[in-house]
């Protein structure tokens, strides 16, 4: 069987590092990734897709990621069956991720960047 999804978007928000009781990383967070096509208006529906991440992926994403930054996400499906306060059954879906890169380069993100020192400043190509 085979259970691979790879995902590329960005965060929606800020990734919060939490910890289990017996003291495993593990953060949640959400990827806003739009579709391949788009719709009879010419726009481009997005899709939010829950991720979570356990571990070192849980470390490095909350060390290093936040809301807008674009990230690519490795992992599987995992569907959670759970009843609503009226009995309901219901189903939610989330990613849990294997492995988390960055989606593009610092220089190129909408978030601001702390400046280079000049010596690295020159070194970099236009």
């Amino acid at each position: 069987m085979l259970n691979k999804i790879i995902l590329m978007g960005r965060l929606t928000h800020d990734p919060e590092l939490r910890r289990t009781q017996n003291g495993t990383a593990v953060t949640g967070f959400s990827l806003a990734v739009e579709r391949d096509f788009k719709d009879e208006d010419g726009k481009r529906a997005t899709d939010f897709i829950d991720i979570v991440a356990w571990r070192a992926a849980a470390e490095f994403v909350a060390k290093y990621f936040t809301k807008g930054r674009m990230a690519v996400v490795e992992g599987r499906l995992q569907i959670h069956d759970w009843k609503d306060k009226d009995g309901n059954n219901r189903h939610s879906a989330e990613v849990v991720a294997d492995n988390i890169y960055f989606g593009n380069s610092r220089k190129d993100t909408a978030a601001p960047a702390e400046p280079l020192p000049e010596e690295l400043e020159e070194e970099l190509p236009d």
